[in-house]
């Protein structure tokens, strides 16, 4: 089932296998965000997420496959997953077709996960791979983060942003979560998995220009779809669970003010082409 949210986005409703399958996916995509469910027992309305570990890891390069042949020459895809399963992404990518660029690390700010048999963890990683060997896109954003302790200069203009992202908040419960948590009337967490825009904000930034087509295939609470719409991007997204399907339409259909990217410009000023990338939101 089709929800056209705008003239530039929409959302389709159903298993992404098999949409992704469908007549409704007739444009090429430069950009694909995968942040699947990880396998690890969580509780879905509508989806089982404890298979096999065979079963699951031949579906994700199933959509691997599927995605690729759907993908202009040189687009790109970022693949989120927990560190523990970084082989079997590298490897799914790599036999569906995809050439390897970085394997981004997204530093948590919250307290590690503490182990007692091994180091606590403190990390997911993201995938960054396209189809050929070159980038059709690649925004080189220069970010100006606070100085580490011991230096001795301030930056005159930023610096590149590398494949640790250590300057993103995760949408985890209690106060890290913020303001910018779905939740109900009562405050409770409409989706715990949500992206938060600022991970969307510089992987759309980095790899598409305004105009160029981005795809969610479990498009969730509706991140991706939410920060290319601000940014003059067209986005499909593919959600199982009629909740959030729901969820998603309402939250495009009046922004929230915890959803602006416009607040984050600032955070990219330093880079070169940045008028030419970001065109279409409210600067403040």
């Amino acid at each position: 089932m089709e929800h056209s949210l705008s003239d530039t986005c929409k959302v389709l409703q159903g298993c992404c296998s098999t949409v992704l399958r469908s007549e409704h996916l007739q444009k090429r995509i430069d950009l694909s965000f995968l942040d699947p469910p990880f396998n690890q027992s969580k509780t879905y309305n509508a989806w089982d997420d404890n298979l096999p570990a065979s079963a699951y890891w031949k579906w994700m390069q199933e959509i691997c496959e599927i995605v690729f042949s759907l993908t202009s020459e040189g687009g790109a895809i970022y693949f989120m997953q927990r560190e523990k399963n970084t082989e079997y992404v590298l490897r799914c990518l790599r036999n569906s077709g995809w050439t390897f660029q970085n394997l981004i690390i997204w530093k948590k700010k919250t307290s590690a996960v503490p182990g007692m048999k091994r180091y606590g963890k403190h990390y997911q990683i993201i995938a960054f791979a396209t189809k050929g060997k070159t980038p059709r896109v690649f925004n080189r954003l220069r970010i100006d983060p606070p100085l580490p302790s011991g230096y001795k200069y301030n930056r005159e203009n930023g610096m590149y942003v590398t494949d640790v992202w250590d300057d993103i908040r995760e949408l985890t419960s209690g106060y890290f979560a913020g303001e910018e948590a779905l939740r109900d009337s009562e405050g409770k967490r409409l989706h715990k998995q949500q992206s938060p825009i600022q991970l969307l904000l510089r992987i759309i930034l980095s790899s598409t220009r305004p105009g160029d087509v981005v795809l969610d295939p479990f498009a969730g609470s509706g991140t991706t779809l939410v920060v290319s719409e601000q940014l003059d991007r067209e986005s499909i997204g593919i959600e199982l669970d009629e909740f959030n399907v729901n969820l998603i339409q309402d939250r495009l259909s009046e922004q929230r003010k915890s959803d602006d990217v416009s607040r984050y410009y600032k955070d990219y000023v330093c880079t070169e082409n940045l008028d030419q990338i970001w065109v279409n939101s409210m600067i403040v």
